[in-house]
């Protein structure tokens, strides 16, 4: 291993060097900071200025350069350097943007720099050049698990791109539940009639293609290792069990119907004319089949009236039905209402709805529907009564404001919706799985210390961040598509599948070179433990929100580094202090919080640390430098990979270093939680949660440690908590510890 060898390089320009004065950085990062090289530079992002960076890697031999100029954020293209480890020292966005142009902030403008220029020499000592994980998988098969319509895109997709591919369906033939139907929801212009559901020319094209190997009446029995080297035992009726390689596994397992026998109000049961609207798809592929009519299931008699109920057990405040709408429901019953009314505009058709949403037609086939006769009334169905070989259906009608009824309807079609075929929910206790009545058969059999499936939300949906990930799981290199994921029509399924594909390829591509797949897509450091120091607590095992930590028989931790995300949660739990990233480790981050310059308790001059997740907090407050929103001078922040990275050992080493107060920003935790991480930043609040007992043995006040909730978009909310916390610090009073400091 080379001799570490480092430089700084401290950029004027974009109105730096006019700020502050960069001779004074330069003197600081030398005698100070002790580098080995220091430069100062116009235009650092130039190619001039990046140019004399390269020369020094390659003709100084420097190994560890430090760039004081733009956030970290910025320039990432220009400031990469592949052969040495790089620290940003945020003086653009983080100083002079953030700080007002006016003589009385020169100072402490020029004391943030400095401090800035500590931090960054400060971290780049403590930093490595990651390596990269040598124990990578090659395996670029994919393995798509349901040979419905979205399995069946991912496949395609995935093949067309050149991969190869297994598909494994639990049916006897492939094609889902769009298989099942007459027609589909058209998806193009002129969003006018009933399309066909091209699902015949779907299934030719898997069976022609020679990257696609089909396995049908088969079920995963096992799924295990990691990206780029997952192993898959598949288990097949007749008995025979086959193993695929795969680098990357795509979820398209689809819905179930929501049990329409949850519905006795409906008389669903009670009679045939009662039927859920795929009871109605199976009515009329079988008359297209026999050429006639779709007939009133009780008598085979003539439909003349037909009611569709929408909202049929969803969207239900009550606790007992499905809380959520499944979006495809109101334009399926438009379709079926022309079911009827393309074979005889004399059937009365009317769809009783409470709010009607048509994506991704603008309406059109809504109007197309009422051209054709469909009449639409907004109202409550209340409850449908057998009555012979027809029905009566009451409902509250909301635009007139009263009761209503339909006395004699021939076919009532209720619309009930998605609940997904997403296996076990493996954040359940023992006693709320209990309590369901039917238990969900597992999907991919995980041999994870986890669980057997993916982790579900709440209304056992997989679970994904669902605004900047959508198709990731807790589980990388295992990606969701359609309704699995959240509810959908056959449109949106087609975009998720190609969506959740891609994610796989890139996947299968980043395991190969050892890279993070997402959020922290690249990363090539992962979690290095010291054993020796190791108390076998288990927090990092428990902790890691993607499965990524085993156990060996000695309960020692065992890092499983291809499902890594690069969080650091792991880090955040360990007490020891023993696990660590080559770029990101306890020691980086501490090293930056003592590099501060503490004043002393009579110079009124507080100190407040600010550790800002670097995918929100961090983020939103560049930009807000970027809108020149000014905030306090006193802050000092430094980014974390993820809020459940924070060890408390930095908490306490900053207040027993003379900080006066501590600020944590990280995403908004929860059922709708925006954590990259999943549990990162729930996982920090817990752990803050219990500082309070720590302060008091220091005999500080608890408010010198603020937890705040912080979005990407809180460009000026952020500046704001600043402004109030320090205004907190300066009603409370400096720190007593920095006469110990």
């Amino acid at each position: 291993m080379s001799e570490m060898k480092t430089a700084a390089y401290i950029c004027k320009g974009c109105g730096i060097g006019e700020r502050v004065n960069a001779t004074q950085m330069v003197n600081i990062a030398t005698k100070e900071g002790k580098m080995s090289l220091v430069r100062e530079h116009e235009f650092l992002c130039n190619e001039a200025g990046v140019q004399t960076i390269r020369d020094d890697i390659e003709k100084e031999a420097v190994t560890h350069v430090m760039i004081a100029a733009c956030s970290r954020r910025a320039k990432t293209e220009a400031f990469q350097f592949p052969s040495a480890a790089v620290a940003r020292a945020n003086i653009r966005e983080g100083v002079i943007w953030s700080q007002p142009d006016t003589p009385e902030a020169k100072e402490t403008t020029q004391e943030m720099a400095d401090d800035y220029v500590r931090m960054g020499c400060a971290e780049l000592k403590k930093m490595k050049l990651p390596a990269g994980n040598a124990s990578t998988g090659h395996n670029k098969q994919i393995l798509v698990v349901g040979g419905g319509i979205s399995g069946m895109t991912a496949a395609l997709e995935a093949a067309n791109t050149g991969y190869d591919v297994v598909l494994v369906e639990k049916e006897n033939q492939l094609g889902g539940w769009t298989g099942k139907l007459w027609k589909r929801v058209p998806d193009r212009e002129p969003y006018k009639d009933p399309a066909d559901t091209g699902i015949g020319a779907m299934i030719a094209a898997i069976e022609a293609e020679p990257r696609i190997k089909v396995y049908l009446n088969a079920v995963l029995a096992k799924t295990s290792g990691s990206p780029g080297q997952f192993s898959a035992e598949i288990l097949i009726e007749s008995g025979s069990c086959n193993t695929e390689a795969v680098g990357a596994i795509v979820q398209a397992s689809g819905f179930t119907p929501y049990d329409a026998n949850q519905l006795p109000e409906f008389a669903y049961g009670k009679t045939p004319n009662v039927v859920d609207q795929a009871g109605l798809e199976k009515l009329a592929v079988d008359a297209a089949a026999s050429g006639t009519a779709i007939k009133r299931p009780s008598d085979g008699g003539e439909v003349k009236t037909v009611a569709f109920v929408q909202c049929a057990g969803q969207r239900d405040d009550s606790g007992k039905h499905l809380p959520y709408c499944s979006g495809f429901c109101c334009n399926t019953s438009i379709k079926q209402a022309m079911y009827f009314k393309d074979a005889n505009p004399g059937v009365d058709t009317v769809v009783i709805y409470t709010d009607l949403r048509t994506p991704g037609n603008g309406e059109d086939f809504y109007r197309s529907a009422q051209s054709k006769g469909v009449i639409f009334t907004k109202g409550k169905v209340t409850a449908v009564a057998a009555n012979g070989n027809t029905c009566k259906v009451s409902f509250h009608d909301l635009i007139l404001d009263e009761d209503s009824e339909i006395p004699e309807v021939d076919l009532v079609v209720l619309a009930t919706g998605q609940v997904p075929n997403s296996g076990v929910n493996i954040d359940l206790t023992e006693e709320e799985q209990d309590k369901i009545e039917v238990k969900p058969i597992s999907i991919l059999n995980l041999d994870y210390r986890q669980g057997k499936d993916l982790p579900h939300l709440k209304n056992g949906f997989a679970d994904s961040h669902f605004i900047c990930f959508p198709y990731e799981t807790r589980r990388t290199g295992i990606y969701t598509a359609g309704p699995v994921r959240r509810p959908m029509d056959i449109a949106q399924a087609l975009e998720d599948a190609t969506g959740a594909t891609l994610k796989a390829i890139q996947a299968t591509e980043n395991a190969e070179l050892g890279r993070a797949a997402h959020p922290r897509s690249g990363d090539l450091s992962y979690p290095i433990v010291r054993l020796e120091g190791c108390t076998q607590c288990k927090r990092c095992t428990v902790e890691c929100p993607f499965g990524a930590i085993d156990e060996d028989e000695k309960r020692y931790p065992v890092f499983n580094e291809s499902r890594c995300r690069r969080c650091g949660t792991c880090m955040g739990a360990c007490p020891v202090r023993v696990i660590s990233f080559e770029n990101y480790s306890v020691d980086s981050v501490g090293a930056q919080i003592k590099a501060v310059d503490i004043p002393d308790e009579f110079s009124e001059k507080p100190r407040i640390l600010v550790l800002a997740c670097e995918n929100d907090a961090y983020p939103a407050l560049d930009m807000a430098g970027m809108q020149r929103t000014p905030y306090s001078a006193f802050v000092r922040v430094i980014p974390v990979r993820c809020l459940g990275s924070v060890n408390t050992s930095w908490i306490t080493d900053a207040l027993n270093g003379g900080y006066d107060g501590v600020m944590l920003m990280g995403c908004k935790h929860g059922d709708d939680y925006q954590c990259h991480f999943v549990k990162g930043s729930e996982l920090a609040a817990y752990r803050m949660s219990k500082i309070d007992d720590t302060l008091k043995q220091m005999a500080l006040e608890t408010e010198r440690v603020a937890t705040y909730e912080v979005a990407i978009t809180d460009i000026k909310r952020v500046p704001q908590l600043i402004e109030d916390y320090a205004k907190v610090i300066e009603k409370i009073g400096m720190s007593p510890m920095k006469g110990f400091a």
